[in-house]
């Protein structure tokens, strides 16, 4: 009961801080600002969700509660994207693809990166995901590194450009781009709802897993194929966000007083929509748009993800 009444108490926090963050300074104009607003409330949503449920998973997958999807690489490949688009196009590219043609290049490299690494590293019933996360981590680090060796070939307003995009935003979502994010992920919460009880199963380990009758390679590669889809639409749609789910997952984990993932996944995705939300009012109301969400969420969540690790290291 007391996990239930948490996630209620989350869930109205979240209402409260939408409703602030819709209405607050609006002047009630439902001709232009309000609807403004709700679509970057929906980017807000639809992003949380990806960042909870990827991050969540993920550490099922694993078992590790200090690691992220991003370890595996997919914001390196959405930077690098990016950064060669600025060389190779000039800025005038971004306008040219539109907002709806950026988001589906972006995710379908995304999928096409982890489509191949999963192929490569998964193939002929090979499960080892630690190889994965090391390959992931070194793919990562060379991606980064390109990245960083194109940046200096581009002009500095091409390079401001890809400043901008490297932030995570609510402000470059769009209509057209939402309808296609909300639809996968829909998708993706449906078919993790169908199977919550595996993931529980997951979650006690390989050997466990198997022994109870679980098809651990299959449902591995699966959810692997899933997160890929959840963080390829974030990237896409908002930018990156680092540490963010770290920080998501152990809160939610810490309040749910459980490893249930039917309790876990709901009250994740209302934590990260509330800190979007509480990270957004704070850049347009205190800060006055001289910070960015990204900058206020990896300041928060990377502080916690070096005090976890310090506090692993004491335990140990």
């Amino acid at each position: 009961m007391r996990r239930v009444s948490r996630l209620w108490l989350i869930l109205a926090a979240v209402a409260a801080l939408a409703a602030v963050f819709v209405l607050a300074g609006s002047g009630l104009d439902f001709g232009y600002v309000i609807p403004k607003r709700l679509v970057r409330l929906a980017a807000i949503v639809v992003g949380g969700v990806c960042v909870a449920l990827s991050a969540i998973v993920f550490q099922t997958l694993v078992n590790n509660r200090i690691l992220t999807p991003a370890i595996m690489g997919y914001e390196a490949v959405y930077l690098l994207w990016q950064s060669l688009l600025l060389l190779l196009a000039g800025a005038q590219a971004q306008a040219a693809l539109g907002s709806g043609g950026g988001f589906i290049v972006s995710l379908l490299l995304m999928l096409a990166y982890s489509w191949g690494i999963h192929r490569w590293l998964l193939r002929g019933g090979r499960n080892d995901v630690y190889l994965l996360l090391l390959v992931g981590l070194v793919l990562t680090m060379v991606i980064g590194t390109f990245t960083q060796f194109v940046q200096l070939r581009i002009s500095p307003g091409e390079f401001a450009v890809f400043q901008g995009l490297s932030y995570a935003s609510f402000n470059r979502a769009r209509p057209d781009t939402l309808l296609y994010a909300a639809l996968a992920v829909a998708a993706v919460c449906l078919a993790c709802r169908k199977s919550l009880p595996v993931l529980d199963v997951l979650a006690l380990g390989r050997e466990q897993s198997m022994s109870l009758g679980v098809d651990h390679p299959r449902h591995v590669r699966r959810y692997l194929a899933l997160i890929a889809v959840l963080v390829a639409v974030s990237t896409s749609l908002i930018g990156p966000t680092a540490f963010m789910g770290i920080f998501v997952a152990n809160i939610a984990y810490a309040l749910a007083g459980s490893v249930r993932h039917r309790i876990v996944l709901p009250l994740g995705c209302a934590i990260a929509i509330a800190i979007f939300l509480a990270a957004q009012l704070l850049v347009e109301h205190v800060f006055n748009y001289k910070t960015t969400v990204s900058i206020l969420v990896n300041l928060v969540c990377g502080a916690y993800f070096l005090a976890l690790t310090v506090r692993a290291r004491g335990t140990s």
